[in-house]
């Protein structure tokens, strides 16, 4: 990627194998802001900004291979011992992502709802603040209070 400075706009573009060439009005520094976005234009007045040449070879790539990646997917799958219950959690799953977007919709529908709990969520972001990361005596609960946490959820305890 590289950027073109123009007086003070930094005009970025990314360019594989052409020349890409913009054309700018004469007070360009006003007209950028006013405009939704910079033409593409093959007129006679053009300003070649950059010109590059993007080429990658195979020992660098970082692209991910596709065959690769399904056989692991198939081998995991296939290793797999109670396969129908592996289907049930993915589509409750599913499920409940849709249920959640639903309602979070009808409740951002509904007027000054969202205001409110927005609201209610800064209140307790203050109380939060206030009560566990404030003072040092009362991070140093939070802390006990979330390795105990973790020992539960392990199992370890």
């Amino acid at each position: 990627m590289a950027t073109t400075t123009i007086g003070s706009v930094l005009v970025p573009t990314l360019v594989s194998n052409v020349t890409t060439c913009y054309a700018f009005p004469h007070n360009f520094s006003n007209t950028l802001y006013s405009s939704p976005s910079l033409k593409h234009l093959s007129g006679s007045r053009k300003i070649c900004l950059v010109q590059t040449r993007a080429s990658s070879s195979e020992e660098t790539s970082n692209s991910v291979d596709t065959n690769e990646l399904f056989n692991d997917l198939k081998e995991k799958w296939d290793a797999v011992e109670n396969k129908s219950t592996v289907v049930v959690y993915g589509g409750g799953a599913i499920v409940a992502v849709w249920l959640s977007s639903t309602l979070v919709g009808a409740v951002n529908s509904v007027p000054l709802l969202p205001k409110i709990l927005e609201l209610v969520g800064l209140g307790y972001t203050g109380w939060f603040v206030y009560r566990y990361l404030l003072f040092k005596s009362s991070r140093k609960e939070l802390v006990t209070d979330i390795e105990d946490l973790k020992k539960k959820i392990a199992g370890t305890e």
